[in-house]
Parts: C-alpha cells; sequence; structure tokens
C-alpha cells in the first residue's frame, strides 16, 4: 500500500501542510501514524481529500454567449449584455464570462472546450445561456444531462423559441453539405464545389424570400364593429 509523507500529501491536493494538520483536528481526514506520531496518507485519503477539496470550492455562474463569425461582435457585445442584465434580475452572482466566436456544428471551440472542461471539473453551478443553440446546433438534451451530472444547470433564457437567425442555419448548413461532398467526392472535385454551390443558391434564394414575406406589411383587419 501506497503511503504519502505530510508534506507529498500536501503537494498533490494543492494545500498547505497547515490545512492538513487542521483537517486532522477537526476530524474530517484523520491520518495513519507511525510508530514515532509521524501522520502518513494512503491513494484512498487522498481522493476522499481531493472531494473535501471541491466541496469547499465555491461554485461558479458562468455566461456563455456565441456568434458564427468575427464580423458579429457588436452582436456578441449585445448578448452578453443582455446576459449580464438576466442574472442579475435572477439574483446570480456572475463569475464568469466565456464569448466564442464559432458555427454551432464545431465542438472545438476554444470557449465551449473551456466551459466543458470547468464543468467536468466540479467548478460550475450554473451555465446561462441564450438560446439552446448557442450551445450546440444538435445535442442539447445531451449535455444538459452530461452538466446535471456535474452538478450544474443550464438556464436558457428563451427555451420555446427560435433562436437562430436564417443566416447562420444556412451557413451551417453548407458546412454540412461541404463534409459530406468531400467524403463523397473529394473535396477539390468538381461534383462536390458544384453541390455546394447549388445549395448556396438555394438557401440565398429562400433567405432573400423570407426577408421579403418579413418585411411585407401585413393587411389590418377591419374592425367588426365599425357597421354596428
Amino acid at each position: 500500500m501506497k503511503l504519502y509523507s505530510i508534506g507529498e500529501f500536501a503537494r498533490l491536493l494543492g494545500v498547505s501542510v497547515s490545512t492538513l494538520r487542521n483537517w486532522d483536528k477537526e476530524g474530517r481526514l484523520k491520518p495513519l501514524r507511525t510508530p514515532t506520531g509521524k501522520r502518513r496518507y494512503t491513494e484512498e485519503m487522498l481522493f476522499q481529500a481531493l472531494g473535501m477539496k471541491r466541496a469547499e470550492r465555491p461554485k461558479k455562474t458562468v455566461l456563455y454567449a456565441r456568434v458564427s463569425s468575427a464580423g458579429q461582435k457588436n452582436d456578441l457585445e449585445t448578448q452578453t449584455e443582455f446576459l449580464r442584465q438576466f442574472a442579475v434580475s435572477r439574483g446570480y452572482g456572475v463569475d464568469e464570462v466565456i464569448a466564442d466566436i464559432g458555427s454551432a456544428l464545431n465542438d472545438r471551440r476554444k470557449g465551449f472546450m473551456r466551459l466543458v472542461s470547468m464543468v467536468l471539473r466540479g467548478e460550475v453551478e450554473r451555465v446561462v445561456i441564450a438560446d439552446k443553440d448557442r450551445l450546440v446546433r444538435f445535442g442539447f438534451e445531451f449535455f444538459e444531462d452530461l452538466f446535471a451530472k456535474y452538478g450544474a444547470e443550464i438556464v436558457v433564457v428563451h427555451r420555446d423559441e427560435k433562436a437562430a437567425p436564417a443566416q447562420e442555419l444556412a451557413e451551417d448548413l453548407v458546412r454540412i453539405v461541404r463534409h459530406f461532398a468531400a467524403r463523397l467526392y473529394g473535396s477539390r472535385s468538381y461534383r462536390a464545389r458544384k453541390l455546394v454551390r447549388t445549395v448556396r443558391e438555394a438557401l440565398g434564394d429562400e433567405a432573400n424570400r423570407s426577408a421579403e414575406e418579413s418585411s411585407a406589411e401585413p393587411k389590418k383587419a377591419g374592425n367588426p364593429k365599425a357597421d354596428d
């Protein structure tokens, strides 16, 4: 059985020797004793102490904001400020803000990976996001369950609203088509480029049509009581 001296154990935990002595006096972590009275710690005690250390550390409220491109930095600032105001209205103390730039399809986003790592280390109490797709485009429920297993709640401000703008959805669809076209035909093949171009053109037409429909003034309904 591996035994650690108090100095070795303190270094492994990242705490001071005094902290270990206090835990011993308080009965929170009782070490073994050598015949000469020196403290010795086992690996089982190491796991116990790691849990104690994690429990002592206050968990964080993290705001997570994301936009798909660098040209949307103003939108990112607006989104972040909106999340701050929401957190304050709920009485949350804001401990950290993570602002990401990148597609929701990219699960290697720097900020996203940092957030997941923090959750897996047990450092996060809640994550506040504007919409589900600010975190991920697909599989939100998986991450919601995963975070919950590590004690972190995902607070979605607009949980039931359609969030992503048409342009961002179109960009993500093009990325998906490009990925599979490259696998089918090769990334530099004419057929792959043609397929991506066709999808872009179709999405462009649809986006323009949606914009025209949304900007059209609705006809005002007459007052049914006007002739009474």
